[in-house]
């Protein structure tokens, strides 16, 4: 089994993680506690600093410390998955004859006509997010992700096109207040707003907000190999970005014309996408270096991201 960011694994203890890293690191698939089976077989969806005192008291061995990323994080290893939740394969569940959906399946299968209707291929598209474990409520939002980044630029664009057709909608105040405080980042109200309306990759159908995000297969299967960072100090840095290609992947990657700093590489959704070649940003993040004394300054060394940002300031 591939596991991709976005994915879902299942255990027998009746905890759901979410899928953070591509692949696996000593046999473990590295993830987040987002889930959890209560005793009546309901599941809850649970906070961070919850998922770390629950993992910390009652299953320590799902507890990990990667040497890949120097830092503490959640893992599962294969043996302990009971259940693999593909993105991909539930988009496609979607769409089966006879099958029963409530609203918000019904959304997200009118949304991804709608893009079919633009020439996006929709076998590149999988829905994550509560609709991809089933645990989706009426308030719940779409989140749709795209296998390759040519499927990604058709969406963004789609989007654009069925807004101005109207048949999506632009957020609204309410709503792109409703999604900082979410995020609860280190931006200003009005500087998050900024950054995120020129993606392209947030829209309403039917009243119900969707986000779109990139993650790309590697369909020949090839082993990536592993660089082993080590965390050094934090710093703030301005550079202007030289090249924006994996803008939007995950993590993104931005190039910089820096005399130290040449990589920024980000692992929060917030900044995914945040800065086009030729403007000059601000990041705030913390200083990794390789084995061969290469460096790089990552924006989301920890999942809350504290104190540490990208945006543009020219």
């Amino acid at each position: 089994m591939i596991f991709l960011p976005k994915n879902f694994i299942e255990t027998a203890e009746g905890l759901l993680f979410a899928v953070v890293a591509e692949g696996l690191e000593a046999g473990k698939v590295r993830c987040f506690l987002r889930y959890v089976r209560n005793e009546n077989g309901q599941w809850h969806k649970i906070q961070t600093a919850e998922a770390n005192d629950l993992l910390a008291k009652n299953y320590p061995h799902y507890h990990f410390y990667s040497t890949e990323f120097d830092a503490k994080m959640h893992a599962v290893s294969v043996e302990k998955i009971t259940r693999h939740h593909n993105p991909y394969k539930r988009l496609q569940e979607l769409f089966t004859p006879r099958k029963r959906r409530d609203s918000v399946e019904k959304d997200c299968v009118a949304l991804c006509k709608l893009f079919e209707k633009q020439y996006v291929e929709i076998d590149e598209l999988g829905v994550t997010g509560s609709i991809l474990v089933g645990l989706q409520k009426e308030s719940s939002d779409i989140d749709l992700i795209c296998d390759n980044i040519t499927a990604f630029h058709q969406c963004q664009l789609a989007v654009l096109q069925l807004i101005a057709k109207g048949k999506l909608e632009p957020l609204t105040s309410q709503d792109w207040r409703e999604s900082y405080d979410r995020r609860d980042c280190d931006l200003s109200f009005d500087e998050y707003v900024w950054h995120e309306v020129r993606k392209g990759h947030k829209a309403l159908i039917n009243g119900r907000k969707f986000d779109l995000s990139l993650v790309e297969i590697d369909k020949w299967g090839r082993e990536k190999p592993v660089v082993i960072y080590q965390k050094l100090e934090k710093i703030t840095i301005q550079a202007e970005v030289i090249d924006d290609t994996r803008a939007f992947f995950y993590p993104a990657e931005f190039k910089l014309a820096h005399s130290t700093i040449k990589t920024v590489v980000c692992f929060t959704a917030t900044y995914i996408g945040q800065a086009i070649a030729g403007e000059t940003v601000e990041i705030s993040g913390q200083i990794e270096q390789d084995l061969k004394g290469n460096q790089r300054l990552v924006v989301g060394s920890t999942r809350e991201a504290r104190g540490e940002y990208i945006k543009v300031v020219r």
